[in-house]
C-alpha cells in the first residue's frame, strides 16, 4: 500500500499561474523515495499537489513549504492519507 500527503493553496488574485510554478519548484527539490507527484489545478487560482510514498518508506515524508505570503490568500491546508484499497476501473 501507499501513502499519500496532499497539498492545497489558493493563490492570490491573479497569480494561480505562477503559485502552481512554485509549487513545481518546490516538489522538484523535494528527496526522492515518491513514487509520483501529480500537480492539479481547480477554480478560484487553486492548486494541489499530490505525492505518493511506498507505506515502507524509512524516512520521515517530506512535505512542501509554505510559500511566500504574497503568494497566497490563505494558510495552505496538509493532509496525509493512507491507501487502503486500489480497484481497477470496469
Amino acid at each position: 500500500m501507499s501513502v499519500a500527503l496532499m497539498w492545497e493553496a489558493a493563490a492570490a488574485q491573479g497569480r494561480g499561474p505562477e503559485l502552481l510554478a512554485w509549487a513545481r519548484e518546490s516538489a522538484a527539490a523535494l528527496p526522492g523515495g515518491f513514487m509520483r507527484r501529480e500537480f492539479l489545478t481547480a477554480p478560484g487560482d487553486r492548486v494541489l499537489v499530490l505525492t505518493w510514498w511506498d507505506a515502507g518508506y524509512d524516512a520521515e515524508l517530506p512535505d512542501l513549504p509554505d510559500p511566500a505570503a504574497d503568494l497566497v490568500r490563505r494558510a495552505v491546508h496538509r493532509w496525509r492519507f493512507s491507501s487502503v484499497a486500489v480497484e481497477p476501473a470496469g
